[in-house]
């Protein structure tokens, strides 16, 4: 085991349509992707698809979608803990505009405690909030060996708090600053505060919001995609994650504006793309992004 996700397993439906029914209309969407979803998982199987295949502690139900589930896991290598639920969850989504609207279905009644690992070789933690007692368990089990801990914070989980003592690297979303009553601003200072050595917000087409291990505020500039191009934002910030992990497994050594940018384009590759699964890149797929922005000069394009 290199690393270790933890997280809630969804079923993606993606669909593109130019209008909602409503009463007893009927309409065809012009294109769809089914695949699976959730923010630790789709980080996992990004981590995959670039070469190094995690652990994943995820919701599992017997039903068809759930082993639909375990066999795309199976097809990327991921090798999966499953924690029993009884119904397999869903996410009903429509892209727009740069945006997307989402409907879930979860079921997060989980039947079993959440299983206990081997943790020998772990160099990374993943976790999203998702299973709150699994993710705590993990992240102060990790903390005491000295596995780097990182935090998907998506939005405002029971434990978040508490679970942040235990983080290494947390990168929240918007959504958690508005939750929380704060500007994306504010929150540096409280991940600072909650002892994160590594923080940051991301902010869509505004970039990623950061700082580093000596406490230097930093912005990243979201590469400047044409807006025709955009096709599906969903799973962009667990491309993101799923990306920076594998970027520092790959290569420790480099520091996190390395990680950060590599996890950017990343996420630029992910946003052409409908679905989650058409959206995970290659390292081929990242090379490209990065020359065709022209990432890895001296100074970048927007200096």
């Amino acid at each position: 085991m290199q690393a270790l996700f933890i997280g809630q397993t969804y079923i993606d439906v993606t669909f593109i349509t130019d209008h909602m029914p409503v009463g007893d209309e009927k309409h065809v969407a012009s294109d769809y992707a089914v695949s699976f979803g959730g923010n630790a998982v789709t980080a996992a199987f990004c981590c995959a698809k670039l070469g190094i295949e995690p652990d994943l502690i995820a919701t599992v139900a017997n039903d068809w979608l759930g082993r639909m589930f375990q066999d795309m896991a199976t097809k990327y290598g991921i090798s999966i803990h499953p924690r029993k639920v009884k119904t397999s969850s869903l996410s009903f989504i429509m892209p727009k505009d740069g945006k997307r609207a989402i409907v879930r279905c979860r079921d997060d009644e989980h039947i079993h405690p959440f299983p206990i690992l081997n943790l020998t070789g772990c160099r990374v933690l993943h976790v999203d909030g998702h299973q709150p007692d699994a993710a705590i368990h993990y992240a102060r089990l990790c903390r005491e060996q000295g596995i780097l801990t990182s935090l998907d914070g998506g939005g405002l989980r029971s434990n978040t708090h508490e679970l942040l003592e235990f983080i290494d690297v947390a990168i929240v979303a918007e959504r958690l600053c508005e939750q929380m009553d704060m500007t994306p601003d504010a929150m540096i200072p409280y991940l600072k505060s909650r002892g994160c050595r590594i923080g940051g917000v991301t902010m869509g087409e505004h970039g990623l919001l950061w700082y580093d291990e000596n406490g230097a505020v930093k912005r990243l500039p979201a590469l400047p995609i044409p807006r025709h191009r955009v096709i599906d934002t969903n799973g962009a910030g667990d491309v993101f994650h799923g990306a920076y992990v594998y970027s520092y497994l790959a290569q420790p050594e480099k520091g996190w504006q390395h990680h950060f940018e590599f996890a950017r384009a990343a996420s630029t590759y992910k946003i052409q793309r409908l679905g989650n699964e058409a959206g995970l890149p290659t390292l081929a797929n990242i090379e490209a992004v990065k020359q065709e922005f022209q990432i890895g000069r001296k100074k970048e394009f927007w200096d």
